[in-house]
């Protein structure tokens, strides 16, 4: 399998409110970025669409290290996703956003990590000056 890492990021100006997000995927000396923006947005949302989106981006089944400031998706990804399949995901915000990033992550090997946002580290600030402007990018 590939080794592929990803750095997210998502925003939200108003939360909810006008939200972007942003991801960086690299695979040896090759990065892409996959970003976008939707109205009436939580910051949650947009962190996880980040994610989303990056994943939906792979053409194979990859082992990956996913880099992320927020522990809502960190510590979804990493703790509570396995009950809250268990539950059909009852009683859980953004559903939907959770059950089509098990979809995407399915033929994956994640190892998600999260590193402490606004602190200087390089991709995550790429990210997040990338997802303020998608979301800056939208109508009031």
């Amino acid at each position: 399998m590939k080794l592929v890492h990803i750095f997210s990021d998502g925003s939200s100006l108003g939360n909810p409110g006008k939200g972007g997000y942003c991801a960086i995927l690299k695979y040896k000396n090759s990065k892409k970025i996959v970003k976008g923006a939707k109205p009436n947005a939580t910051n949650n949302q947009m962190e996880l669409l980040a994610v989303i989106k990056a994943l939906e981006n792979l053409k194979e089944p990859c082992e990956i290290e996913l880099v992320s400031d927020s522990s809502y998706v960190v510590k979804g990804i990493n703790e509570w996703l396995k009950n809250w399949i268990k539950k059909d995901f009852k009683g859980i915000k953004n559903p939907d956003l959770w059950k089509r990033y098990v979809k995407a992550a399915k033929p994956h090997k994640i190892k998600a990590v999260w590193v402490k946002g606004h602190n200087g580290h390089k991709e995550n600030e790429e990210c997040d000056k990338i997802a303020k402007s998608e979301a800056n990018k939208l109508e009031e």
